[in-house]
């Protein structure tokens, strides 16, 4: 039979089951049963785990083992060790399955609380970068959108949207705010079918690392996206910046025979 027990940490008391018989390491069970607790909620940022040598008598484990499941998390960047301070819960990260779906309907379904801020709203003409996604001459006229998505508070994205200003869609700020683009798109009738999507990484810049609570320089995930509707129009194309603390991709990949 596992064996339970219950490991104080912080603002949360946590039942940590470690199964002796199983050829899974100790550490390692040690180290999930945590990252699961951080991104469910159950263990928040700022809180800070015990003692070692504490945990390890309340769970029966040796130092060097609890030690060792804490680096797999600190590797992570979900935990962090601070001299004086111990070892601390970090933002957790938001993980997203790599679909064609909006952040704000990704996060809302995970349970984390969903807001947004408009930076820009207005018309430009479409830059080569802009106009080669969307399909227009480069003086085309599209709408830009600039937005920073929060995620129980706490920023994760820096949105940046570009639209043919000609799609009949009411892209109204106090909407944005509200909810999602994609949201938007379906009400307006606008059915998002295929995707072109690239990710990568950049270094922010000062306004950038501002919006997203970052330093300059700091490293960024990227997202670059162009959807397109069921007649293989390109309707929008996004070149997004994630906190690369706070958020990651998932793939889920197929073998081909």
């Amino acid at each position: 039979m596992p064996r339970s027990r219950k490991a104080v940490s912080g603002t949360a008391a946590l039942d940590i089951a470690i199964d002796r018989k199983s050829p899974i390491p100790l550490y390692y069970q040690f180290a999930q049963q945590l990252e699961q607790a951080i991104e469910r909620g159950l263990l928040l940022p700022g809180a800070l785990l015990g003692n070692e040598i504490d945990l390890a008598e309340r769970l029966g484990l040796s130092r060097p083992t609890v030690r060792q499941g804490i680096r797999t998390l600190v590797d992570k960047g979900l935990l962090v060790r601070q001299r004086g301070v111990g070892t601390q819960v970090v933002h957790n990260k938001f993980k997203r399955q790599l679909e064609l779906s909006s952040l704000y309907d990704d996060l809302e379904k995970a349970g984390q609380d969903p807001s947004t801020r408009v930076v820009r709203n207005d018309v430009v003409p479409a830059s080569a970068e802009v106009a080669e996604a969307l399909g227009v001459r480069e003086d085309h006229s599209v709408v830009r959108l600039e937005r920073i998505r929060y995620a129980d508070g706490v920023p994760v994205a820096l949105l940046r949207n570009y639209l043919p200003a000609d799609l009949l869609l009411d892209v109204d700020t106090e909407l944005l705010e509200a909810t999602g683009l994609y949201r938007l798109l379906r009400a307006a009738g606008i059915s998002l079918h295929s995707a072109h999507q690239a990710i990568g990484a950049q270094t922010a810049t000062a306004e950038e690392g501002e919006y997203l609570g970052e330093a300059k320089g700091a490293a960024l995930l990227t997202m670059r996206r162009t959807a397109y509707d069921a007649s293989g129009e390109a309707v929008e194309y996004g070149a997004h910046l994630y906190h690369a603390e706070r958020y990651a991709f998932e793939f889920h990949l197929l073998t081909c025979r």
